[in-house]
């Protein structure tokens, strides 16, 4: 069970777990730790930089196909080198063409 106490409301959230084999509860702790983070790390990125959890693809490969080039714009950005958020450097590409080319250059 999960806490949460804010300004003068508290909220339990309690999480199920099924497991196929028994665990130490350090090794429990651990294992879901890595499943969250491996779920916040690259995906919280996806999701805030591009809205990915918005996209309504379903059909046939369209999800992966629109997956492959999000994935190749976020590491473009990641190694362009200047400061700023994500966001902002999605935004300053639609605006900004010779920055635009200059992420275009990394592949």
């Amino acid at each position: 069970m999960f806490q949460c106490i804010l300004a003068d409301k508290t909220t339990a959230e309690t999480a199920y777990y099924l497991l196929s084999s028994e665990l130490t509860p350090e090794r429990f702790r651990e294992a879901v730790r890595q499943h969250w983070g491996v779920e916040n790390r690259p995906h919280w990125r996806l999701d805030v930089a591009v809205n990915e959890d918005q996209d309504r693809t379903r059909a046939g490969n369209g999800a992966h196909n629109l997956a492959v080039p999000r994935h190749m714009a976020i590491n473009a950005m990641q190694t362009e080198g200047s400061k700023g958020s994500l966001r902002g450097k999605f935004k300053r590409a639609g605006w900004d063409h010779p920055f635009l080319f200059k992420l275009l250059e990394a592949f």
